[in-house]
């Protein structure tokens, strides 16, 4: 059995074996790079992935980033495009081959079908002087050393070259494409991090209640308020503007200074010039001040009018935290 301090050396082995894998990609990205993307930010079809073993897992991990950074792409396996699958593949459609070695039977099977169809070929390649090399209109050349395990026995710099070849790949197209936060959040709605790009103030604040009170109003008058509103502050207003804001914290520091509370006035306990947030602002935006300042509402403005209040809560139930 191993020992822990053998463990520990093992684990940094395979990330530097990795990282030089990595690293390596440095030299061998080329024209053919640059002609691949500028071929695909000019095509009108699809971008096919395929590969077989570890290389196919890869391969639909890279059009999955293609996908969701703007350019459509579909994951086709070399063994069943071989038996049936072949019919992905549409007219103008690019399809890149991931392969270690390049020699594979299914891949010498696959790619002269590949051709006769006319479609451009694309290889993720490990071996220049393979024939999925040989027979590519583009080569992606990420030939690594030996694999981070012993004796070669399983595909890991390999596999990880190859994926960092397409992250450098989908980067690179969604760059020239000017693909933006505005468009990832198109593609990504249902998740967190979706709605941290597209999700507004305006979008969550009209669902609670609008608590209000006047500069004169009395301590009862501002509990009751902010009692019936539910959202621990209400905001003090004088004609149509936003002078304070009252929350459950002031009420509690009022009553351990002021134990006569009949004569106070919700001018003499409000928090003067409130921090705020625009009705159009991003929720992300909103709960970065939230948690900057310490607090947990913030009255919303639209055209420097109140409108209501935005809490903690209601950004913590859309899942961004």
């Amino acid at each position: 059995m191993q020992k822990r301090q053998n463990i520990y050396e093992i684990a940094l082995q395979v990330v530097e074996n990795e990282a030089n894998a990595v690293f390596g990609l440095k030299t061998l990205i080329d024209e053919n790079f640059t002609e691949v993307v500028q071929k695909i930010i000019k095509n009108k079809g699809n971008l096919v992935f395929s590969g077989i073993g570890k290389s196919a897992i890869i391969a639909q991990k890279i059009a999955a980033t293609m996908n969701s950074t703007g350019t459509a792409s579909v994951f086709m396996h070399a063994a069943d495009a071989i038996h049936g699958d072949l019919g992905i593949i549409r007219e103008n459609d690019i399809v890149f081959v991931l392969s270690k070695s390049g020699e594979t039977p299914e891949i010498k099977v696959l790619v002269p079908l590949i051709k006769l169809r006319g479609n451009t070929i694309v290889a993720i390649v490990g071996n220049r002087n393979s024939f999925l090399a040989q027979q590519s209109d583009y080569v992606l050349d990420v030939t690594v050393g030996d694999e981070a395990v012993p004796g070669n026995l399983a595909p890991t710099c390999s596999t990880t070259a190859e994926l960092v070849m397409g992250d450098a790949l989908a980067i690179a197209v969604m760059k020239c494409r000017g693909f933006s936060t505005e468009d990832f959040a198109k593609f990504h709605p249902g998740g967190a991090l979706g709605k941290q790009l597209y999700l507004r103030v305006s979008d969550l604040y009209k669902r609670n209640e609008r608590p209000e009170v006047g500069p004169d109003d009395s301590l009862t008058q501002v509990i009751i308020e902010m009692t019936q509103k539910r959202l621990g502050a209400t905001a003090v207003v004088t004609d149509g503007r936003l002078v304070g804001i009252i929350t459950d914290g002031d009420l509690r520091r009022m009553l351990m200074k002021h134990p006569d509370i009949e004569r106070i006035k919700a001018l003499e306990i409000m928090t003067p010039t409130p921090i705020t947030i625009d009705a159009e602002a991003l929720v992300v935006d909103a709960l970065h001040k939230m948690r900057h300042n310490s607090i947990t509402q913030l009255p919303v403005m639209e055209q420097n009018r109140y409108v209501g209040v935005i809490h903690l809560h209601d950004i913590l139930k859309e899942g961004i935290f």
